[in-house]
């Protein structure tokens, strides 16, 4: 296993087995994220990125009792206190959110506990998400009267749709784990014993497919969800295209034939 060197250790990045290993590792305040850690999650998604062992990533919250509780409001005095120090701390949170979007690899969120608001928010980043019993989601704004805005707001609503999303803003409560299964908010639901286990086993699953065919179809999707103007379907055929070029596709069927299990490169 390789451990990245990071400039905060409430961020840890590890690397074992094609997986890369993201942990929130502030259990003191829930995993709430600071400043620090948000610079860390940049050199972090920047080098799983450009990391070719690298073909799944998934992300955690140190301990059992939260995922992530959204930003660190102890830094506020500190880090927010003037429309300078306001303008600097939103535009690194803007990078980290720009950041998630770049990632072309399957990001995994594996959740334990609290997901609410800014965690919830956190969540949504992934394209999968896997919970254990117990865990509770929810987005608190109309009990604190924030207001969210458009890009954060479209990602739940691209995830359990306008009704739901409605319900979680407008109620402002606490959703139980069966919940968040039956809205479409989480994939997987599973005893708290069993979490671990069963995201290293997807994860796995997905690090041992075609980096390619994988690419192309988180590609396509998150493009079909775009307005059709911006929708750049000749990148997605081009994708494609790269696919049925690969080596990947002629180890798929030569393994096929032979009845052995692929062993794709990503090229």
């Amino acid at each position: 296993m390789t451990k990245l060197d990071l400039p905060t250790d409430k961020m840890i990045a590890e690397k074992a087995d094609g997986i890369g290993w993201m942990t929130f590792n502030n259990p003191a305040r829930r995993n709430a994220i600071g400043f620090a850690m948000r610079e860390a999650i940049l050199e972090i998604i920047d080098d799983f990125n450009s990391d070719d062992d690298v073909r799944v990533i998934v992300m955690q919250g140190a301990g059992d009792k939260a995922f992530v509780s959204g930003s660190d409001i102890s830094e506020f005095a500190e880090r927010r206190a003037t429309p300078e120090q306001r303008e600097i701390y939103d535009a690194l949170s803007s990078k980290v959110n720009e950041a998630y979007g770049r990632i072309e690899k399957p990001l995994i969120a594996m959740i334990r506990g609290f997901c609410m608001g800014g965690g919830l928010g956190t969540a949504l980043q992934a394209d999968l998400r896997i919970a254990s019993e117990g865990s509770e989601f929810g987005v608190p704004a109309a009990k604190l009267g924030v207001g969210y805005p458009y890009r954060n707001m479209k990602k739940l609503i691209d995830v359990v749709g306008p009704a739901k999303t409605k319900e979680i803003f407008f109620t402002g409560r606490r959703f139980s784990d069966q919940e968040a299964l039956a809205m479409g908010l989480i994939n997987q639901l599973v005893p708290a014993d069993a979490l671990e286990d069963t995201v290293r086993e997807l994860a796995a699953t997905i690090a041992g497919n075609a980096p390619l065919t994988v690419r192309s179809t988180k590609v396509i999707v998150a493009e079909a969800f775009k307005d059709p103007d911006e929708r750049d379907i000749a990148m997605c055929d081009e994708l494609v295209e790269a696919c049925m070029n690969s080596d990947d596709y002629a180890e798929g069927r030569t393994a096929f034939m032979e009845k052995r299990k692929p062993n794709f490169v990503g090229r």
